[in-house]
C-alpha cells in the first residue's frame, strides 16, 4: 500500500466565532474549515484538496449547542455531532425524519466525529442528512464579518460539492421549524450494503393531516439529480385532498418520473433508481401520516 503524504499547510484553533471570520477574512480561498474531520481529511489524503490552511472549530464551544422550544423549533450548532443529534429524545421523538437521516449516515464511529453542518456543507448529492432537512423547511445561519444571512436549505446547493457559501463565510447553526399538530415524518435511504455505504436514492417525507384532509406535504429526494431536491409537484397532488392509497401511489409515480434525473453508474442503473424513488416515495408518505 502506498505511503499517503499529506499536503503542507498551517493549523489554526480559534476559540471563538470572530476568531474563525477574521481567518476567513485573511486567508479567503486559501482555508478550509473543519469540524469533524471526517470528510475532509479522505480529500487531504486523496489530494483532492491542498488548502494552505486548516481552520478548526473544535475549541469554538458556542458552536455546540442544541435548543429546542415548542414555538421556535430546533436549532443546533456547526460543532454537534450527528451521534448527539442521533440520541437526542427531541429529534428521536419529534423529527423521526432527521434522526433516521443522522443514524443512516457511515458508522457509529464516524457519527461520533462527523457533524451534521460538515455533512450539509459537504454538499454530495447522496448525503443523507439533506433530504431530511429539505423535507422539514430547515434554514441554515450563515455569519461572515460582514453580518449574517438565513437561507432556506433549498437554496444552499447549487451542484456537485458546491454550496452557496462565498469563501468568508461560516454556517454556525441548522433551524429547523416546529413540527405542529398532526404532522409526523420519516426518511428512508436504499444503499447495496445496509451500513458503511452511499445512498442509491434517498427519500424523506413530512405530511400533516387535519380533519383527514392532507394540509401540507413536504417531499425531498437524494441521490437522483446534481443537488437533493425536492418534488413540489408530486407535493400539490397531496395537498387538499384525502391520503388514499392510490393518491400516494399516483404521486410517487409522479416524482419518480418527473421530478428527478438519476444517472446509470456502475452501482446502478438510472431505470432502477426511478424505481426505487417511486418504493421510497410511496413509503415515506405512508410512514410520516400521522395515526
Amino acid at each position: 500500500m502506498p505511503n499517503v503524504v499529506m499536503p503542507k499547510f498551517e493549523y489554526h484553533m480559534p476559540e471563538n466565532i470572530q476568531e474563525v471570520l477574521a481567518l476567513l477574512d485573511k486567508y479567503g480561498c486559501d482555508a478550509k474549515i473543519i469540524a469533524g474531520g471526517t470528510d475532509v481529511l479522505p480529500k487531504l489524503k486523496g489530494g483532492v484538496m491542498a488548502p494552505a490552511h486548516i481552520i478548526s472549530l473544535r475549541e469554538v464551544k458556542e458552536l455546540r449547542f442544541i435548543d429546542y422550544d415548542c414555538h421556535d423549533g430546533l436549532r443546533f450548532g456547526a460543532n454537534v455531532k450527528l451521534r448527539e443529534l442521533e440520541n437526542n429524545p427531541i429529534v428521536k421523538s419529534k423529527y423521526k425524519a432527521l434522526y433516521m437521516g443522522c443514524h443512516s449516515i457511515a458508522s457509529t464511529q464516524i457519527r461520533n466525529i462527523a457533524t451534521l453542518v460538515g455533512n450539509v456543507c459537504n454538499a454530495v448529492p447522496s448525503a443523507d442528512s439533506a433530504p431530511a432537512l429539505l423535507a422539514l423547511s430547515a434554514k441554515l445561519k450563515i455569519v461572515s464579518s460582514k453580518g449574517e444571512r438565513i437561507v432556506p436549505i433549498e437554496k444552499f446547493f447549487t451542484g456537485v460539492c458546491k454550496t452557496v457559501l462565498s469563501p468568508n463565510e461560516l454556517v454556525t447553526e441548522v433551524i429547523v421549524p416546529e413540527m405542529g399538530a398532526n404532522s409526523g415524518s420519516y426518511y428512508f435511504k436504499y444503499a447495496v450494503r445496509r451500513a458503511m455505504d452511499l445512498a442509491l436514492v434517498g427519500v424523506a417525507a413530512k405530511i400533516t393531516v387535519e380533519n383527514g384532509i392532507c394540509s401540507d406535504a413536504k417531499i425531498a429526494l437524494g441521490a437522483v439529480a446534481i443537488t437533493p431536491k425536492r418534488a413540489p409537484e408530486a407535493e400539490k397532488m397531496l395537498i387538499g385532498q384525502h391520503l388514499t392509497a392510490n393518491l400516494i401511489e399516483q404521486a410517487a409515480r409522479f416524482a419518480s418520473e418527473n421530478e428527478c434525473s438519476p444517472i446509470s453508474d456502475i452501482r446502478a442503473s438510472k431505470e432502477y433508481r426511478r424505481e426505487m424513488v417511486y418504493v421510497l416515495t410511496r413509503d415515506a408518505i405512508k410512514n410520516s401520516i400521522v395515526a
